[in-house]
């Protein structure tokens, strides 16, 4: 049987996460259906979640789906998570019959925070099961074919695009990078309380479905009112590579945007050309990039190491205190997972060997939507001793990871395993954070440089690519840089939007073969206050 590794993985058979049901109970159209589960509820004690799973209070035709209650949905989770959840006993025990199911999953979770003050589990959501199937199975999403920042996620609200797919609906409305969402659908983007239209236009669930937006350039002028309408769109994870001259050797530049299937042959397209240019010096530009594959980003890590990472520890997993040495949900051992050096047969044949760089050194472009599997790369290389240098704002902080699980046709996405590198490290809940001196372990040399959102992406004046270029030939961050924030500055952080897909069309992906998925974020929201 094969499971994922992605930061987040599919539960038992793995039927592409999810699957039309459950995991393997008799169905709904069974002669000898099991007896009713017992929804008593008794503080502090836990029946297995075998006993509740699939006993749902509208069963689905044609799945493995039984008759049962909101209670028993909610048995379910409550016993699922005391024994998978990474904070399990941080849970306040709630009586399942007092709520609805989705009321009822979030409050299956700490409300700690972390030592800065923000939530501790902020990655907590579901997805429409049947929504999830499409979108991982096809790797294909719905959106505009432009990837949206919220700089403030509550009012007052900045909502910029800061990257449009050439030929996308958002490219045909004349939008570029930097341009300002003033209005969605006829409400104030900026102050209105009214975030239910706001989300609905900017990340739209359905193909076909049509929104009014009123924006601006970048500066604020040039007021406009835009049409666009949603694609189901195929995403191009590596959509711009470029190779600059430097005193120090040819740098090549590429942007990568989710650790999504394709991506695989992607990158390793782009190792070949930059082999083939004779690439000296990489600059890896993830500051949109939420995460995806695992395995994927250990791919990455080792081409652009090289050798050097054979045999190396890329990350270890670990669960709750419940589980230190089985994997609850695989039932096999836990082990660190080496490097790859080889092609683990996403959208390549398995087994092939990697190219690499052989670089010694990278230099990796940063924000606040750098997450997952981005981080693990960057947890990754740094466990091994490899040069990592950051350009850009902190990252997200999310080291932890989850297997997508269906029930009753919601898949549930709760945090279940954290990820280490070779040196134990994985505390960065907060992000990772360049620093042109670093002293904390979270800190990474680098350089804290705005986004610049008045320059297209891969253009040598653009402030976090000129900085990283700058760096190459030897400049310091206040000489590289055409923009470095003060250090009082604050990055805005996003919020989990428990939505099937982002503004961009970039969703989390599963497959059905040996993976271990961490979860991207799926999107993000707009609040009231």
């Amino acid at each position: 049987m094969k499971y994922p590794t992605l930061i987040i993985a599919c539960m038992t058979t793995l039927v592409a996460c999810g699957g039309g049901g459950g995991s393997g109970s008799s169905g709904s159209g069974s002669n000898n259906p099991p007896p009713p589960a017992q929804s008593d509820y008794a503080a502090g004690i836990f029946s297995s979640a075998n006993v509740y799973k699939d006993r749902c209070e509208a069963p689905r035709a044609g799945t493995a789906d039984l008759t049962g209650s909101t209670e028993d949905e909610n048995n379910w989770l409550r016993s699922w998570s005391h024994n998978l959840y990474l904070w399990y006993d941080e849970i306040i025990d709630e009586d399942p019959a007092a709520y609805t199911v989705l009321e009822y999953f979030d409050l299956m979770k700490t409300f700690e925070m972390s030592p800065t003050g923000t939530d501790k589990d902020r990655f907590h959501f579901t997805y429409d099961t049947e929504a999830w199937e499409r979108l991982s199975q096809s790797g294909i999403a719905v959106g505009y074919g432009a990837v949206l920042e919220l700089a403030t996620s509550s009012v007052p609200r900045e909502a910029f695009f800061v990257y449009v797919t050439p030929g996308s609906p958002a490219d045909s409305a004349g939008i570029l990078r930097g341009t300002r969402i003033l209005e969605v659908d006829g409400v104030d983007l900026i102050n209105s309380a009214d975030v239910d239209v706001l989300n609905a236009g900017l990340f739209p669930a359905n193909s076909g479905e049509t929104h009014e937006f009123r924006i601006a350039d970048y500066n604020g002028t040039n007021e406009r009112l835009i049409t666009m309408t949603a694609i189901d769109a195929v995403e191009d994870p590596v959509p711009i590579t470029h190779t600059f001259s430097t005193p120090q050797g040819v740098a090549g530049y590429f942007l990568f945007t989710s650790f999504i299937s394709p991506a695989e042959e992607s990158l390793v397209e782009a190792v070949n050309d930059f082999n083939a240019a004779g690439v000296t010096e990489l600059i890896l530009d993830l500051r949109y990039n939420n995460g995806g594959f695992l395995d994927i980003a250990n791919e990455l890590a080792f081409m652009v190491a090289g050798p050097g990472a054979q045999g190396q520890v890329f990350e270890e997993i670990q669960f709750n205190s419940k589980h230190p040495n089985i994997n609850p949900v695989t039932g096999q051992s836990l082990s660190p997972t080496n490097f790859h050096s080889t092609t683990q047969g996403f959208s390549l044949t398995s087994g092939a060997a990697l190219p690499t760089l052989s670089l010694s050194r990278v230099y990796i472009l940063v924000g606040p939507s750098t997450a997952s599997a981005s981080e693990s790369v960057i947890n990754g290389l740094r466990g091994i001793d490899f040069q990592v240098i950051l350009v850009g704002n902190p990252t997200t902080g999310k080291p932890y990871g989850f297997y997508p699980t269906d029930n009753c046709g919601t898949t549930y996405f709760s945090i279940q395993f954290k990820g280490i590198n070779a040196k134990g490290f994985g505390d960065f809940a907060d992000g990772f954070v360049p620093h042109e001196n670093p002293v904390e372990a979270y800190e990474v040399q680098g350089c804290d440089v705005q986004d610049d959102l008045e320059t297209e992406l891969g253009h040598p004046s653009e402030a976090r690519l000129a900085t990283a270029l700058g760096l190459i030939d030897g400049l310091d961050c206040s000489a590289a840089s055409p923009i470095v924030m003060s250090p009082s500055s604050e990055p805005a952080r996003f919020e989990p939007r428990p939505i099937p897909n982002n503004a961009s069309g970039i969703g989390s992906r599963i497959s059905t073969e040996r993976r271990v998925p961490r979860m991207d974020l799926p999107g993000k929201i707009l609040r009231s206050h």
